[in-house]
């Protein structure tokens, strides 16, 4: 999933798509701004029907329209995606400690009880509990910054609700996130690097380990 091509996160989307197409992988994007992806959940993602038309619950329509098949067509279509997927990257750039409202809006209305998680169905026994995800995105402040005495504190602090309350909610197994700190301020060589170790990375991404998906793993 990538957004905003015109910038560093659009280069390692390139490099990502090139160095796992080589190794056999077959690679499909979803880039949401291109697409014009609707981050906003509303009555629209469900077709026909509500299950109880006098009060509108959206996580209770979605869940029901999920089960007889009654999603939007570009909830469905997401959905496949992540159904035939082994890996899921996350590429952007990281706003206001978090991702970027169009991504949120991605997890929000594709990632729908049912699909992905079911009670008790959700952590390690999630719908999604075979597939991997990674988080890569980049910074505007330094790593310094983002250390656990720095001035925003340890970046894996920002993780949390992303990789834990998202994705390891919903069964996926998280690999370590790759970051690119603070491109807008180094030099192009140093920019040239940064998808160097990209790409490095790329060529044993198969053989990580994924993280330990635990509350130590981002508050010791």
């Amino acid at each position: 999933m990538h957004i905003k091509s015109p910038t560093l996160n659009g280069s390692l989307k390139r490099v990502a798509v090139e160095e796992l197409s080589k190794q056999g992988c077959s690679v499909t994007v979803s880039d949401l701004y291109a697409m014009q992806f609707e981050p906003r959940a509303t009555r629209n993602d469900i077709v026909g029907c509500l299950h109880n038309s006098e009060e509108f619950n959206y996580g209770m329509e979605t869940w029901e329209a999920y089960k007889r098949g009654g999603l939007s067509d570009d909830l469905i279509e997401e959905q496949k995606k992540v159904q035939e997927a082994d890996l899921l990257i996350f590429q952007f750039p990281l706003y206001w400690f978090s991702m970027p409202a169009i991504m949120k809006g991605w997890m929000d209305r594709v990632l729908v009880q049912g699909f992905a998680h079911e009670f008790p169905n959700c952590y390690d026994s999630g719908l999604l509990k075979n597939k991997l995800a990674l988080f890569s995105f980049t910074t505007g402040g330094s790593k310094e910054m983002y250390a656990k005495g720095g001035i925003s504190g340890d970046i894996r602090y920002l993780l949390w609700p992303m990789q834990h309350g998202i994705m390891h909610f919903c069964g996926v197994k998280v690999l370590a996130p790759h970051i690119c700190f603070a491109p807008e301020y180094v030099s192009e060589e140093k920019r040239k690097e940064m998808l160097i170790a990209w790409a490095q990375r790329l060529k044993t991404l198969w053989k990580e380990e994924p993280i330990n998906c635990s509350p130590e793993w981002y508050f010791k």
